[in-house]
């Protein structure tokens, strides 16, 4: 998670995509409104403030480690409605039930221990409550920078994978919220399009922010960054007006948590 420390560059890479497979994702948990709410991982808020926006919460809680994020969250509109704290998802700092819902956006192939996380979210929830989650299908080529991650590769350049790229899978995500103790556990894919209005927006907005895959970008000569934008602008499915669009998938669980 310390990867992700600078709000703005994380928003302009993930946010948007973020608020849209998510509101496929709250369509599909169809939760009621007036709910107390914990986002885990919350980030810069985006998946907050969605929530804000369609499921009318009576309280909602952002917890995030890294103090960027949250200082980013915290100046976002949501703010006026939403408690952002620093925390980690491996040891939310809450009470046993205090919360109706906990979600975790594209968050937990980056938890050390998914299986903790997902039992401390479901310590927090009371009796009937929801736990849920949904993470790029980072195994099965869904991640929105999947076609950067393949030029590289083209180049020779490998790019450490996320260890715990695991547990964005359905199975492992059914596993893992089983292995929680949760009930009623389902499981569905989102797919989404992802899109920029040229080639300039689509590259600043992936290399901006320095993960895994844009830190060796950051190590190349200017010859080698301009053979890979070359690379790019040769496979990637630009149209004639020079927009970008292309397929990005999410995996998506949630369970209940019966009474004791």
């Amino acid at each position: 998670m310390s990867l992700f420390t600078d709000g703005e560059a994380y928003e302009r890479l993930m946010g948007r995509w973020s608020r849209t497979a998510g509101a496929v994702f709250l369509d599909w948990l169809s939760l009621p409104k007036g709910l107390n709410w914990l986002d885990v991982g919350c980030g810069t808020g985006a998946f907050t403030e969605l929530v804000i926006d369609r499921c009318a919460p009576s309280n909602i809680t952002g917890v995030d480690p890294a103090e960027d994020q949250i200082a980013y969250a915290r100046n976002r509109p949501a703010a006026e409605r939403a408690t952002f704290r620093i925390a980690e998802a491996q040891s939310l700092p809450f009470v046993d039930r205090e919360f109706d819902v906990a979600a975790m956006a594209l968050v937990i192939s980056f938890v050390p221990d998914a299986a903790k996380a997902a039992g401390e979210m479901k310590r927090v929830v009371r009796p009937q409550g929801t736990v849920a989650a949904y993470m790029w299908d980072i195994l099965g080529g869904g991640f929105i920078q999947r076609p950067l991650v393949e030029a590289l590769g083209a180049m020779g350049v490998d790019v450490p994978p996320a260890t715990g790229r695991k547990n964005s899978s359905i199975e492992e995500l059914r596993s893992l919220f089983e292995g929680a103790g949760l009930n009623q556990v389902a499981t569905r894919t989102i797919e989404i399009e992802v899109s920029y209005a040229n080639f300039e927006d689509y590259w600043s907005a992936q290399t901006g922010l320095a993960n895994p895959v844009v830190q060796p970008i950051r190590k190349m000569s200017e010859p080698d960054v301009a053979r890979l934008q070359a690379y790019l602008r040769e496979r990637l499915p630009i149209d004639r007006g020079g927009r970008i669009a292309y397929p990005a998938r999410a995996n998506a669980v949630k369970g209940r948590r019966e009474p004791d």
